[in-house]
């Protein structure tokens, strides 16, 4: 497949990632020329700083990776990134208030969020491996209806959990793309066997620290 770099989202959201891993991140992004990097929101402005003369993205989180933040907290934390730099959102949903059913809220939460990203793309984070199949179709829904631009699989931090998944990528696509969302696919994507896989099913964007080793295998 042709041009798969300008689907990666060369990523870094370890907590306990040194310096030097930075260092590293920001120039495989830039050798590679992979569309973006994501990154926890401390490191935004490091980020901007390093990728000041490439076209590499720069892409954080908010919520993360529980989701279980107040709405206006998690509003503050993404002006601080767009402040910083940050080219790109992706909040995690309160999955809880999902399970709930407590669907004003969930639709509230995106767009106190969207608010405060100052024009820039809001990717929402459904955590698929905690969710049903249904669940994750009237996510979906709530995100088109909060006006979210993009739906993704999975933060990568649920123990146990298989990240992304192929057929749940898929229901996400038939879902939002009508509607003009599209979709990150993120969490165990290791190889680009799994990488093509996600994007057939119909994944814009890949979320993956293994970007290297896909573009080269």
């Amino acid at each position: 497949m042709e041009n798969l770099n300008k689907h990666i989202e060369h990523t870094l959201l370890k907590q306990d990632a040194k310096k030097e891993e930075f260092i590293k991140l920001f120039e495989e992004a830039k050798e590679n020329k992979f569309l973006g990097v994501c990154i926890n929101p401390l490191y935004v402005s490091f980020a901007k700083e390093n990728l000041k003369d490439s076209d590499v993205k720069t892409v954080t989180v908010v919520g993360f990776p529980l989701g279980a933040s107040r709405s206006d907290v998690k509003a503050f934390e993404t002006s601080k990134a767009v402040e910083d730099g940050a080219d790109e959102v992706d909040m995690v949903i309160n999955v809880s208030k999902l399970k709930d059913k407590d669907y004003d809220f969930i639709v509230n939460d995106i767009k106190t969020v969207k608010a405060a990203c100052n024009g820039k793309p809001l990717k929402v984070i459904l955590e698929t491996d905690l969710l049903e199949k249904d669940e994750i179709k009237k996510a979906c829904e709530l995100c088109i209806e909060a006006k979210a631009d993009f739906v993704k699989t999975s933060t990568g931090f649920v123990k146990g959990g298989a990240g992304a998944k192929a057929e749940d990528v898929k229901l996400m696509y038939e879902t939002v793309s009508p509607y003009g969302l599209k979709v990150k696919a993120s969490g165990g994507i290791r190889d680009k066997e799994a990488a093509i896989k996600m994007l057939e099913a119909g994944a814009e964007r890949l979320g993956t620290s293994s970007g290297v080793k896909i573009i080269n295998s």
